[in-house]
């Protein structure tokens, strides 16, 4: 089974098959959406949100919710502080905190970047969302490497941040684990595309599919920048004291 997609509501809706399998579709819009996300990466450090992450297991019929603050430093560093927690231990711990250990971990932001060095781009269509131009590409990696996926990168047409970026991973993470698909949606705040929802599943060996719902809110720039020496043991601050 697939995970449910969020779809976004459009007032005004028209898709335009793309006019050919060039990798050069639309280049344009291409290295807009490259220049735009050297600006989001630089706007979204030093910043910090509010996240709630829920997640199940059907088959166990296990649940649980996290909320907490999620800290990004000036160099790119992430850390959580966890503020509260409700529902089963085992999503706590083998669910919820390997979603946390897996992002805060350090990795070569290059390897996985979604550049034509790591993707064939290929202009599949195009939206309208009122006054708001949409340009969807299908991404194919062009190697197998854990991080890269296929699927699909919509693109605000005008200032080239990401709107949506949705697919599955072409390669597993653990042979624990068969199969990972994602959506993640971002808002335009200030100009610049901030995340503003994932949903997840991953298909387990174990325990069999795992599905996440992340939200985040309320972004603002942190008074203190995250100390980027730590060590990945403090990326997951413990719990705040009585939660």
């Amino acid at each position: 089974m697939r995970f449910p997609v969020t779809i976004l509501a459009f007032s005004l809706l028209a898709a335009i098959a793309a006019g050919g399998p060039t990798d050069d579709a639309n280049l344009e819009v291409v290295n807009r959406y490259l220049d735009a996300s050297k600006v989001q990466q630089q706007a979204l450090r030093g910043v910090q949100m509010e996240v709630s992450i829920d997640a199940k297991l059907p088959r166990l019929e296990k649940q649980g919710r996290m909320r907490g603050l999620r800290f990004v430093s000036r160099l790119g560093k992430i850390t959580y502080r966890r503020l509260g927690f409700s529902g089963d231990t085992t999503i706590k711990q083998e669910v919820i905190a390997r979603y946390l250990t897996l992002e805060t971990a350090e990795h070569d932001e290059k390897s996985v970047a979604i550049t034509p060095q790591n993707y064939k781009f290929q202009l599949k269509a195009k939206l309208t969302q009122r006054d708001r131009h949409i340009d969807i590409f299908q991404l194919s990696p062009k190697k197998k490497r854990v991080g890269l996926f296929k699927g699909e990168l919509w693109v605000d047409a005008d200032s080239g941040m990401p709107v949506r970026i949705s697919g599955e991973w072409v390669k597993s993470p653990s042979v624990f684990v068969k199969k990972v698909e994602f959506v993640q949606e971002f808002e335009l705040q200030d100009g610049v595309s901030v995340p503003s929802h994932i949903e997840s599943m991953v298909d387990t060996r174990v325990a069999g599919r795992a599905e996440l719902s992340i939200n985040f809110t309320n972004f603002t720039h942190a008074d203190d920048d995250v100390d980027d020496s730590a060590d990945a043991s403090n990326h997951i601050a413990e719990e705040t004291p009585g939660h």
